[in-house]
């Protein structure tokens, strides 16, 4: 890890810049981050983001995919270049395998989830790479669940809208309504005894 990326390891002060449109979800965020000592910017919108990148030293950003008429993934570039080392973490509800592999390429340091808690987010900013000790999970995803990646991606590729994705899926709009209430299906835990 490097010390001087990872600020909030070593007690110094740390500025992150934190992307997300969901007001509720972006002040528990950031008043749990600011009681561990961290300085958080928030913003809103990619404009209001954007408008940001200089003005502070920003040490890391989380980013929400779906903001208001723009992606996450647009913001990647524009911190890149302007914070070489910055640690970026892509935050999403609409987590699919697509999306994480885009982030990743474009050059955002980890992707993760949501929900997630504070502690998530740290750790997944702290990792600098890859595990590739990280156990393999035997058995294949649960049905349910590639459902739920599927409806994800085709959901992606519609901008969110319901009635468009619907159509594309040959599913009647409240059926899909329901099937996006419910929260994925979860991959179950990995036995560790197993080699």
């Amino acid at each position: 890890m490097a010390a001087s990326v990872l600020h909030f390891l070593n007690d110094i002060p740390m500025n992150l810049l934190l992307v997300e449109d969901d007001a509720a979800l972006a002040a528990a965020t950031r008043n749990s981050m600011e009681r561990r000592g961290i300085t958080v910017w928030h913003a809103d919108s990619a404009p209001v983001a954007r408008a940001l990148i200089g003005t502070a030293a920003f040490d890391a950003a989380v980013l929400d995919l779906r903001l208001p008429g723009d992606s996450g993934l647009t913001l990647i570039a524009p911190l890149r270049a302007a914070y070489p080392d910055m640690r970026i973490l892509l935050l999403t509800g609409y987590a699919s395998i697509a999306t994480a592999v885009d982030a990743i390429k474009l050059g955002a340091t980890n992707y993760l989830p949501k929900p997630a808690t504070v502690s998530d987010i740290l750790a997944a900013l702290e990792e600098d790479a890859p595990d590739a000790d990280r156990a393999v999970a035997a058995q294949p995803l649960p049905v349910d669940r590639l459902e739920w990646e599927h409806i994800q991606k085709v959901l992606a590729e519609h901008d969110g809208n319901i009635s468009a994705t619907a159509r594309a899926l040959q599913m009647h709009r409240r059926t899909l309504q329901r099937k996006l209430l419910k929260h994925p299906v979860r991959e179950a835990p990995m036995d560790s005894a197993e080699d």
